[in-house]
């Protein structure tokens, strides 16, 4: 095949085609990388991450008032050295579990640069969070408004909050990640006027220092307009809460959400671009209503990490079944990748040690587990001398792999191992039969 054409498949810049035939990723050889550390096996490119973080801030250096920040959304890829990677890139994190929060303050990461999500923060999640520094929590109810008071009454203390809005908007996204709608988990609604009662009693609480709002509204989001949209009704709100209440907001967290390629059907963001585009909008709503330009925090979680990884398996067989269809197995799955099963999310997947060889067999890629949803992806073009032993990679699963990971089927997670310009190293370890039974008694 063509190497133009092998090229034309591949969703990420940094994958190319070796002079040995093979799958080249962050210009590392796959398979060589598959030798040496085993599969399954989650690949991070550092430098692509470093660049993601670098969009980002630029762009907001640019377009946004002094002291506005990008937080890396760790929830789509946490580990020690991804959060000592952002600490070293100064960007900010959002954080929606004391498991984060012990993660990042494990690697040092300065916690009054972290804002603390969740809809339903336990009293002992808001006692850890503030012992443990974090710098602002997205309150997302009135009892946890009154509950973090009554902490940082404890404390002494005046705890810096925003309030977590419901903006009403559709995003046209998978359901199960759509957070923007009246009807959702998060937030309250400027709708219904909860947005308005929640203001009234974060402002009566003696321990809260209330910052501003926040909102998000889904994931994957390309051309739409709806951080666009989300703006205009937030400073609409926040200027009406002037108003009423004499109440300046300054900070505004417009969320995460700009969707990344996973196969070449997806369009190509320019994150500045969107970014201004949003910016110019923004400072519109504040010039029509009057009122000041707050910070802006965005929380990008998916397009920091997601084109930064690879995942490497091993394939162990190729069934065909004349008349029907082809399957071919690895040695992963839904474990260390269940995006497929929830989503059916869509991938882009390449045989590494055969990238150079025409694709004239589909099949579907498939898992090891005993579980007939085990599928990494259907209808992916391979080879048709794909056997045994051969490397398959996965593109753009830098997000939301290991994060959603599992120990189904009593499977060992793999390692995460970061590449560079000058070589490699693991940054998690792979995990060993001792560690799946190690809290068992």
């Amino acid at each position: 095949m063509p190497e133009k054409d092998i090229a034309a498949r591949f969703p990420c810049e940094n994958l190319t085609i070796g002079a040995n035939g093979h799958l080249f990723f962050a210009g590392h050889d796959t398979v060589d990388l598959a030798k040496e550390y085993g599969t399954p096996l989650y690949l991070m490119d550092e430098a692509r991450v470093r660049r993601n973080c670098r969009t980002y801030k630029a762009a907001f250096k640019v377009c946004y008032p002094e002291g506005s920040l990008p937080l890396y959304a760790g929830k789509a890829n946490a580990f020690k050295q991804i959060y000592r990677i952002m600490g070293e890139e100064d960007m900010g994190i959002d954080v929606v579990s004391c498991g984060e929060i012990y993660t990042a303050k494990s690697a040092g990461f300065n916690m009054s640069r972290a804002f603390f999500h969740g809809n339903n923060k336990t009293d002992a999640d808001i006692a850890y969070a503030m012992d443990a520094g974090v710098g602002v929590f997205v309150a997302d109810n009135a009892e946890e408004v009154l509950a973090i008071e009554a902490e940082a009454a404890e404390r002494g203390i005046a705890q810096r909050i925003v309030l977590r809005l419901t903006p009403g908007i559709d995003t046209h996204t998978y359901a199960a990640v759509n957070t923007g709608k009246v009807d959702s988990k998060f937030g309250a609604a400027i709708a219904t006027g909860q947005a308005e009662a929640i203001t009234r009693l974060a402002l009566a609480q003696s321990h809260i220092e209330l910052l501003g709002y926040h909102c998000h509204i889904g994931s994957q989001v390309f051309t739409e307009d709806v951080f666009e949209r989300a703006a205009v009704i937030m400073i609409e709100f926040m200027a009406d809460m002037r108003q009423k209440l004499g109440f300046t907001a300054k900070a505004l967290n417009l969320g995460g959400g700009y969707g990344v390629r996973y196969t070449t059907d997806d369009p190509v963001l320019d994150i500045g671009e969107k970014i201004a585009s949003v910016s110019a909008t923004l400072k519109a709503a504040c010039e029509r209503a009057a009122f000041p330009v707050p910070q802006i925090f965005m929380e990008p979680g998916r397009s920091i990490v997601a084109d930064a990884g690879l995942t490497l398996y091993t394939v162990g067989a190729l069934k065909q079944i004349p008349g029907y269809k082809s399957y071919v197995s690895i040695d992963g799955g839904m474990p260390d990748n269940p995006r497929f099963a929830l989503y059916g999310s869509r991938y882009t997947c390449l045989c590494a040690n055969r990238i150079t060889e025409d694709c004239d067999l589909t099949a579907s890629l498939v898992g090891r587990c005993c579980e007939s949803g085990d599928i990494i992806q259907e209808n992916v073009p391979f080879p048709a001398s794909v056997t045994r032993g051969d490397i398959v990679a996965v593109c753009t699963t830098g997000a939301y792999n290991y994060a959603m990971a599992s120990n189904y089927n009593r499977l060992p997670r793999p390692a995460t191992v970061m590449l560079t310009e000058t070589g490699s190293y693991v940054a998690v370890k792979r995990e060993t039969f001792e560690d799946l039974v190690h809290l068992d008694v």
